[in-house]
């Protein structure tokens, strides 16, 4: 079957569309980044929040949970999330800290959203693995694992559940159970395979151990801390790989997310990966190009740009246009893309950046098993490892990503 043809959308839709979509939305509470190596940080801050009744803050373990009236400390980053439940409160608490010497930086906690595109239609295509060389491969990634950190995933999906060897869920009164379909997705696209005759290959490392954090609700948007929640947890799985199809929006010439780049950097310091999709905030038919979403311009993190089945860039695909991070590193499928959906409907095929990051993160665990790098080592592989695109690196990164 054919891919359907991309929707178009006039100038005003795109305008009303990208106001809504695109517009970094705040959750309220604070995000206080210490001096790295900092170790006292839930006392430093209490002996504050102490003069604003009984909120407290309190250090948390990889996948504990806490009552929502604590913010939650992570200890190995030296960061804290402060999130009083009086309005304003958080930050006249964070800027109190903020004048003393062991603080680095004060930021606001923003949601994430699922990268998946908008104003885009179903299609049906299998032409990821083949651009890939994922189809070619002799190698299935068995051994890796690779955590997804999205909306969850179908526990019961024929074609995928047997990989989950862990699953968690930070998203309070959410089951890991995916009720959006975008999770379910992307972990298809690294790891599923075909259990329906006529169906083709689509998985691009079938033999991998899928780790699935529920960091993104069933609306598909999640708070930055059950988001680093869900990547610390990864690291304390064992995850090789850390496959990140979400992002927030960040404006052009912003720095990096200092949060996210903090558990990157830390993940990577324990020869885990992160992978992450770029962001689908562009309408490049307008002359429209927007930067890629935190967590993706983190300097420690992979970004991943979409491309089409011309190999041309995406239309919705972020740039690498901030600096300090904001870099593209590859380019990968991302449009058309068929892989899993929650039951009854099995398959389905949609676009994003989103779509793309997954491929990456499959080609990630095959070149691990081919060569035995990870780390900053596996980073190194993948981005030298590449098919050369017609396109500036602000488009596509170093090119397009290709299996061992």
């Amino acid at each position: 079957m054919e891919p359907e043809p991309i929707q178009e959308l006039t100038p005003e839709q795109f305008a009303e569309s990208h106001s809504i979509l695109a517009r970094p939305t705040a959750t309220g509470a604070q995000i206080l980044v210490l001096r790295e190596g900092f170790d006292d940080t839930a006392a430093l801050v209490n002996s504050v929040c102490a003069e604003y009744g009984e909120y407290r803050v309190a250090s948390v373990e990889p996948g504990a949970e806490l009552p929502p009236d604590i913010g939650p400390v992570y200890d190995e980053l030296a960061i804290a999330v402060i999130d009083h439940p009086e309005p304003g409160v958080s930050v006249t608490i964070a800027a109190t800290l903020a004048a003393l010497d062991e603080v680095e930086d004060h930021l606001p906690e923003f949601y994430a959203f699922a990268d998946q595109a908008t104003g885009y239609v179903n299609g049906a295509d299998t032409w990821g693995r083949k651009a890939t060389g994922a189809s070619t491969s002799t190698y299935t990634g068995a051994g890796i694992r690779v955590a997804v950190l999205d909306t969850g995933i179908d526990l019961k999906h024929p074609e995928v559940s047997s990989k989950v060897v862990a699953s968690a869920s930070f998203v309070p009164g959410e089951a890991v159970q995916d009720r959006h379909g975008h999770g379910t997705h992307c972990a298809g696209t690294i790891a599923g395979e075909p259990g329906i005759t006529g169906i083709p290959e689509y998985g691009v490392a079938p033999g991998v151990d899928l780790l699935v954090a529920k960091v993104l609700s069933n609306s598909g948007s999640g708070r930055q801390r059950d988001i680093v929640d869900g990547m610390r947890w990864a690291v304390s799985e064992g995850a090789n790989v850390i496959s990140m199809s979400l992002g927030q929006p960040v404006p052009v010439g912003a720095p990096h997310n200092p949060l996210y780049e903090r558990m990157a950097a830390y993940a990577l310091g324990k020869d885990c990966l992160v992978v992450a999709a770029s962001g689908n905030d562009s309408a490049r038919r307008f002359g429209y190009v927007a930067p890629a979403r935190a967590p993706a311009d983190s300097p420690s993190a992979m970004a991943v740009a979409a491309v089409d089945q011309t190999l041309t860039v995406a239309d919705f695909s972020n740039g690498g246009i901030n600096p300090g991070g904001g870099e593209l590193d590859l380019a990968a499928p991302g449009v058309h893309v068929l892989s899993i959906w929650p039951l009854p409907r099995r398959h389905r095929s949609i676009s994003g950046t989103s779509m793309a990051c997954p491929h990456v993160s499959g080609v990630a665990a095959l070149s691990m098993e081919a060569t035995g790098d990870s780390g900053a080592a596996l980073r190194t592989r993948l981005n030298s490892n590449v098919r050369a695109l017609p396109a500036p690196a602000s488009d596509v990164g170093n090119g397009l990503v290709q299996a061992p």
